[in-house]
């Protein structure tokens, strides 16, 4: 079995024209604790409302909900669960 992940079956949680509320955050980090990845897609709606830089909202995004920012592919990225060090 390989260990690359596969994309196709992540949970995906798409950010839309209200912007990052309390419970797209609370999506996500349900997501990332039951699932370990989360594909974020930042729509249309939301990018002509809010016109973010990509880079530093997905890098933001990623802090507040304590994961590792894997990839960046347009206005889409995916977050992997951050890692417990022993």
């Amino acid at each position: 079995m390989s260990s690359r992940l596969f994309y196709e079956d992540i949970v995906t949680v798409r950010i839309g024209k209200k912007g990052l509320t309390s419970n797209i955050l609370e999506e996500i980090k349900r997501s990332l604790k039951a699932h370990g990845v989360v594909k974020i897609k930042l729509l249309r709606s939301f990018r002509e409302s809010q016109k973010p830089d990509r880079h530093l909202f997905a890098k933001e995004l990623a802090e507040r909900v304590n994961a590792d920012l894997v990839g960046i592919r347009g206005y889409t990225f995916i977050l992997r669960e951050r890692r417990k060090e022993k």
